[in-house]
């Protein structure tokens, strides 16, 4: 049986790949906390993370994300996640786009307070991605 976090993700998710990060923030406490663990990054508040999701996805203007598994319980949850796109422009400092796509796996871990989520932590494979789209050496064969 989906809870209404259930729901608050998939639609949280809906608007994500939609690209659009207005609708996004609705879902988002005023005192949120997003973390890139990939990119060492910490967005602490809606503006924050606006101009976060509003660089990637002018970075990565196709990026779509496709959930594999998830689960909420109590006021946390989990999600495992494949992302693609194509690394079309770059905000990163010191590494250029290459127009190249990418496929990474990653996980997400969730807090809600009050039905909306508080703290989001994302973790994938920095590594792979600048593999895939050609800054990085794969790894040895």
């Amino acid at each position: 049986m989906a809870t209404d976090l259930d729901k608050l993700l998939k639609d949280y998710l809906t608007a994500w790949d939609a690209h659009d990060v207005e609708k996004m923030l609705t879902f988002c406490t005023d005192d949120c906390v997003y973390e890139c663990m990939a990119l060492g990054m910490v967005n602490r508040g809606k503006k924050e993370l606006k101009e976060f999701f509003s660089s990637m996805f002018v970075d990565l203007p196709d990026v779509k994300l496709e959930m594999k598994s998830g689960f909420t319980a109590g006021d946390r949850g989990a999600g495992e996640w494949v992302m693609t796109g194509t690394f079309a422009h770059s905000s990163i400092p010191g590494v250029p786009a290459t127009g190249k796509s990418f496929t990474v796996r990653g996980a997400s871990i969730t807090e809600f307070k009050n039905d909306k989520i508080s703290r989001n932590t994302a973790y994938w494979n920095f590594a792979s991605f600048l593999q895939q789209v050609g800054i990085m050496p794969g790894p040895p064969k």
